[in-house]
């Protein structure tokens, strides 16, 4: 019956440490970024609080590492200029991110080729097929293995937009990413 109280006195302290102080300051610098020192004491920009050295920092599974590395590469695709198939310095960025996410993850990866509706549609799928193969091309110089990547050509099949202004036309010329 002796243990019983110090039981009880245990959880009570276990439970005060996880209650919140609900402290306004902590609520107004909550968007402020954290930077933790190697001893693990934590500041930040509006003197918020600090982390506890003795609680560790929450772990992600690797599952959860995968599906927040897919978020950043999902959507990605990489866009033409008319009649063109090289890729644009503005858009490697996204064949480098989905280049380190295919090393890493190990996963296969469909380049779909598309195109704009003007042209005929032999033409159209060349076009798309070059687009494909210019995106996988730079990934295995990346250095993802030739077989995590496909190449295939939609031509002018699968339109993002359906108007006919050059923005639509823009839309249009790219090459998407589509994980197996």
């Amino acid at each position: 019956m002796k243990v019983l109280p110090f039981v009880v006195a245990a959880a009570a302290v276990l439970l005060s440490a996880c209650a919140s102080t609900g402290n306004p300051a902590d609520s107004a610098n909550a968007g402020n970024a954290a930077i933790v020192s190697g001893n693990g004491a934590s500041t930040a920009g509006g003197g918020g609080s600090s982390l506890n050295p003795a609680q560790p920092l929450p772990q992600v599974d690797a599952a959860g590492a995968e599906a927040a590395a897919y978020a950043g590469v999902n959507g990605k695709s990489v866009f033409f200029d008319f009649d063109q198939s090289a890729i644009k310095d503005e858009y490697k960025g996204v064949v480098e991110a989905h280049a380190a996410y295919l090393g890493k993850y190990k996963g296969h990866v469909l380049v779909q080729g598309n195109t704009d509706v003007r042209g005929s549609r032999e033409y159209n799928l060349a076009l798309g097929q070059r687009r494909a193969e210019s995106v996988k091309q730079s990934l295995e110089v990346l250095g993802v293995k030739p077989d995590q990547v496909e190449a295939v050509s939609f031509g002018m099949e699968k339109p993002q937009a359906s108007g006919n202004t050059d923005g639509d036309h823009a839309q249009n010329r790219r090459a998407d990413f589509v994980y197996q």
